[in-house]
């Protein structure tokens, strides 16, 4: 057999599309959501699991998805969520109803939670570590396109077009992808093991009830149902950990979190993301609610913050593989932490959005440090072969971390602000920025405990 020619080159922007997807498709809604709630004629309360679908089910199955990867090949997998992402698309697009649209949202879920940590797992383990960091770098970029891209190119379609066509343009990029792929990519496993079905249905029970619970818990009036299913999330959590202790080889070897580092990075990336994520959701709320923007105006004025991603991170990786992964993240957390709270400081209801763009430059270039330097040490602390489910678990705090920060950012919102009036709405604008900034620099108590990667 013919040993396949790795290409850095195309591994690097075939794995950094798929990341780019994933991610743009969960931004990109957000500009369209006004559009999509008219023509269904839905709340704004039921409109918000049309995007909450496409997150919890990655979540959920994100992990069952990794262990599929790691047994029959990386590759493999990753193009058979691609395909599965397409399809999705193709359903969300031809949708009428929102009930169609959530179920097909959550097909779309299903194919996006192995292309994140495959197409991470595949470019991590085809470079030399000496490389690693500025690829991952430039595909932390590359996927923060999306950041940028989406919530304008969302406004953009929505007013030139429908918004049935933010799903159609996943279709050619798809097929393209997976066509390049089977050609370019080189094909790896990690552990073997066979799947546990029982482990599987833990994993998808416990993290989509928690996200569920966290979710609904500022949206229902009564706390007793979402209270229900987070215990019940939690004891599915609770018997899918004592399970792996006791297997002999588990779905997430918990002898992972005896490293300190592989611990400390991962609870940075939670502190990380959970801050990043409650900036997400109301930053453009507020830019259009105060600012008075439009949406596409809104994603615009966003391109201070996002930009940096795609100006900083590669230079980023490349200084995490200079001078390690402990200073590039501890000053990313602290120079995230510091943007948000300096907006937190000048902003006020009649404040100018000139005022914003350096806070929020800064903000950009330390999510854009962080980033890289906390995948390369989370990736690096375990052995080769076990890169794509040590991906796994740092996706799944990276969607945790994100579920949680939104979810504290709605309850801080509603405690010192609300949508009553312009004055009101910023208060709670400004609660949230306070307690963004609070959140990322938590990390920093993290980022000291990480050693360089040594695999």
């Amino acid at each position: 057999m013919i040993k396949r020619q790795i290409n850095s080159s195309w591994i690097l922007v075939l794995t950094s599309l798929g990341f780019f997807m994933s991610m743009m498709d969960s931004m990109i809604v957000t500009t369209a959501s006004t559009a999509i709630r008219t023509d269904f004629h839905i709340s704004v309360s039921t409109l918000q699991w049309a995007m909450n679908a496409y997150n919890i089910t990655i979540a959920a199955v994100l992990l069952v998805g990794v262990s599929f990867g790691e047994r029959f090949g990386r590759r493999k997998v990753y193009n058979l969520g691609i395909l599965i992402f397409t399809i999705g698309s193709v359903l969300c697009a031809l949708s009428t109803d929102i009930t169609f649209l959530v179920f097909a949202r959550v097909i779309e879920g299903i194919g996006a939670s192995v292309m994140t940590p495959m197409s991470m797992a595949i470019l991590t383990n085809a470079l030399p570590i000496s490389k690693r960091g500025k690829a991952l770098g430039i595909w932390s970029g590359i996927g923060g396109l999306a950041l940028i891209v989406g919530p304008s190119l969302g406004g953009l379609i929505v007013a030139k077009l429908t918004w049935q066509w933010i799903f159609w343009i996943n279709v050619p990029i798809g097929i393209m992808v997976i066509l390049l792929s089977v050609k370019m990519l080189p094909e790896s496993i990690g552990n073997s093991d066979k799947v546990g079905l029982l482990d599987s249905l833990l994993v998808i029970v416990a993290s989509s009830s928690i996200i569920w619970a966290l979710s609904a818990i500022t949206d229902i009036k009564s706390s007793v149902l979402p209270l229900g299913v987070g215990v019940l999330g939690l004891l599915a959590g609770v018997w899918f950990v004592l399970r792996q202790k006791s297997e002999t080889k588990p779905m997430i070897p918990l002898k992972y979190f005896k490293s300190v580092t592989f611990t400390g990075g991962n609870i940075a990336t939670f502190l990380l993301y959970g801050s990043m994520y409650g900036v997400v959701f109301f930053l453009p709320q507020f830019l259009q609610v105060v600012g008075g923007a439009d949406s596409l105006t809104a994603g615009l004025e966003l391109l201070p913050w996002t930009g940096t991603l795609v100006l900083v991170a590669p230079f980023a990786g490349t200084a995490v593989d200079k001078y390690g992964e402990k200073l590039i993240a501890t000053w990313g957390l602290i120079f995230q932490g510091l943007g948000y709270i300096l907006i937190m400081i000048l902003v006020n209801n009649r404040s100018s959005y000139v005022e914003l763009i350096i806070p929020l430059a800064i903000a950009g270039v330390g999510l854009s440090m962080a980033g890289p330097a906390l995948q390369k040490v989370v990736l690096g602390a375990v052995a080769k072969t076990e890169i794509g489910k040590a991906s796994g678990i740092y996706n799944v705090f990276r969607l945790l971390g994100g579920a949680v920060g939104t979810t504290i950012s709605v309850i801080i919102f509603y405690q010192f602000g609300g949508m009553g009036s312009l004055a009101l709405f910023t208060n709670g604008f400004r609660a949230v920025m306070l307690s963004a900034g609070l959140i990322s620099i938590l990390g920093i108590i993290f980022s000291f405990k990480l050693k360089k990667s040594s695999v």
